[in-house]
């Protein structure tokens, strides 16, 4: 079923948040899967490579399934979504855009984002749009296995050695800022939340990550970083030059001919 026609979403008031809400985790999930692909064949063993190979696939894959219902309200295509607007019309966090940087910082990041993942996909699967609902419910049965993965890797490096840890340390400060900002509303997000189209506004969704992310960070014996100011803006479509660069690389096949069937 649509997304237009579930009973709730004859508000019309609802549509255009909902749009840009279900944009925003969707153009989180293509950008940070691009970012995964770069590990292809650099990875520090062989059956790492071919785990975030994978989960890069299936990052980008639950991309398309939420341009699919983003189009349901828009109207349009998926793949003019994904290749074919301008950076500044890109809606994911400043944090999956960043360049990879070393393996630590590519598995907090990981932790970080599908912790953060896991919390908004429980908010919408408890909402009332129900092909909404059931999409998500979906993807978070695939994502935790994500999550499995990063998790292990983030125990294993932290408790490797004194100088191992204090890099995953130096990457977790790094990265914090901007895994608070995947909590940065869209516009008439709070709308959603008062009709229970997602189950939590942005500032409960950050309370529910945070306390789930805590405990996961000091039983590997890293230090929780004190709060500074969200790396905001990317839901307004600001963003840095790495997400231009990214763009112009991932979208160079498809804009030399735009609406082409290959």
């Amino acid at each position: 079923m649509s997304l237009a026609k579930s009973p709730v979403l004859q508000r019309a008031e609802l549509r255009a948040p909902l749009a840009a809400y279900v944009l925003a985790l969707a153009d989180d999930e293509l950008i940070l899967g691009h970012r995964h692909s770069e590990w292809t064949g650099f990875a520090p063993d062989i059956e790492s490579d071919v785990a975030l190979s994978s989960v890069a696939q299936e990052e980008i894959g639950h991309a398309r399934l939420l341009y699919e219902r983003a189009c349901d309200l828009l109207g349009g295509a998926p793949d003019a979504l994904a290749y074919g607007r301008s950076t500044d019309e890109f809606r994911n966090a400043v944090l999956v855009e960043r360049p990879n940087g070393d393996w630590a910082f590519t598995i907090v990041r990981m932790v970080l984002y599908d912790r953060a993942d896991a919390v908004r996909l429980d908010a919408l699967a408890a909402g009332q749009v129900v092909p909404l609902a059931d999409l998500a419910a979906t993807l978070r049965r695939e994502e935790k296995y994500h999550l499995l993965y990063a998790e292990q890797w983030l125990r294993r490096l932290a408790g490797a050695t004194p100088a191992s840890r204090a890099r995953v340390q130096e990457a977790l400060e790094t990265a914090w800022p901007g895994a608070e900002a995947l909590f940065e509303p869209v516009g008439g997000q709070a709308g959603l939340a008062e009709a229970a189209v997602i189950v939590g506004g942005a500032d409960e969704q950050r309370r529910r990550w945070r306390a789930q992310v805590a405990p996961i960070l000091e039983a590997a014996g890293l230090r929780v970083p004190v709060s500074p100011a969200p790396e905001l803006n990317g839901r307004a479509g600001r963003h840095t030059d790495d997400l231009r660069i990214l763009l112009e690389e991932m979208t160079s096949v498809w804009r030399s001919e735009p609406g082409a069937r290959w």
